[in-house]
């Protein structure tokens, strides 16, 4: 997947592994629920799907998605290392991922009630948000439940 950014996906593979958890752990706070765990990965490819996302040659995040239904997709991660934030990678990873998706006709993520960029692009998008969940992951955090439907 490409874009005029040169902003692109490449799906990752368990050779992967190492690279995402080490994009996680530069991630890992209070409003984002880190994934740094081998096993937690290839749980996570058995269930989904997980894209690199690079900017040229260089890894810059992780965008993943899991199919629940024929028309029910969940958005399952996003996350861009703190030096390549602001610059639209994020917005441009989800619109590739959504067209993608472009047939589901629910796509659905959480995120943390205190991410506000992350709020503001699924906003922008033209997710809605639908519900508060206290402690969602289990880390005595909330999360907010935003939808997009189609």
């Amino acid at each position: 997947m490409n874009s005029i950014q040169n902003i692109s996906l490449r799906r990752a593979t368990r050779d992967d592994i190492g690279v995402l958890i080490a994009l996680e752990k530069t991630a890992a706070h209070k409003t984002y629920a880190a994934m740094t765990d081998e096993q937690e990965w290839q749980t996570e490819m058995e269930k989904g799907t997980i894209y690199l996302i690079q900017k040229g040659d260089i890894t810059v995040g992780n965008i993943s998605f899991q199919i629940k239904e024929s028309d029910h997709a969940y958005l399952s991660g996003l996350m861009i290392l703190s030096d390549y934030q602001g610059q639209g990678i994020a917005r441009e990873a989800m619109t590739q991922v959504m067209e993608e998706l472009k047939d589901i006709k629910r796509v659905d993520l959480v995120t943390h009630p205190h991410n506000t960029p992350a709020i503001m692009l699924y906003l922008s998008l033209g997710f809605k948000v639908e519900s508060w969940k206290d402690n969602y992951f289990g880390d005595g955090e909330p999360r907010i439940v935003l939808s997009y439907l189609k």
